[in-house]
């Protein structure tokens, strides 16, 4: 039964990272300079870990920016250093059409971020909290901000995040 739980994950994080890949393959448009965000394109981040959701029936890819990226390879996520960036691309599940038992990608539902910026969001444990607008990253307002931190308040030992870097 274990083995069968490994070999769909496995067979998961595959199908997520293809979907990504295709993903930033057919949006290859760039936008002017001024309409990216602060921080960069989420699309162009690599891949810092998968999760999946079964309460919300999501699939998750957790990317990085370059700080972030960096980081996890050192083994410096406790705390994350000011200036990563997590985004959450999320996608409804659903099973595979040719392989039932796999779950993979269904429908695009957001795309996430925290930002670590220990001084500027001392508040909500040195994380912003916001979601991307088309190529617009928006930060949360103070009471989305504080909704989102309270959810994150169990990994305080883990500097608030829930992800577990598949880097090192």
């Amino acid at each position: 039964m274990k083995k069968m739980q490994n070999l769909k994950l496995r067979f998961s994080l595959a199908v997520v990272l293809l979907a990504l890949s295709a993903t930033t393959t057919a949006e290859t448009k760039t936008a002017p300079a001024a309409a990216k965000p602060a921080h960069g394109e989420y699309k162009d981040w690599r891949l810092l870990s998968v999760s999946h959701r079964t309460d919300k029936q999501t699939l998750r890819a957790i990317l990085g920016n370059d700080k972030a990226i960096e980081a996890a390879h050192k083994g410096q996520t406790k705390p994350w250093p000011d200036g990563a960036v997590l985004a959450k691309v999320v996608w409804k599940e659903r099973a595979h059409p040719n392989w039932p038992q796999a779950i993979v990608p269904g429908e695009f539902a957001a795309a996430e971020a925290m930002i670590k910026d220990s001084k500027k969001y001392a508040a909500t444990g040195g994380w912003g909290f916001a979601h991307w607008d088309g190529n617009k990253l928006v930060m949360h307002e103070e009471a989305k901000a504080k909704e989102c931190f309270a959810c994150h308040m169990p990994m305080k030992d883990n500097d608030y995040t829930y992800t577990f870097s598949a880097l090192q």
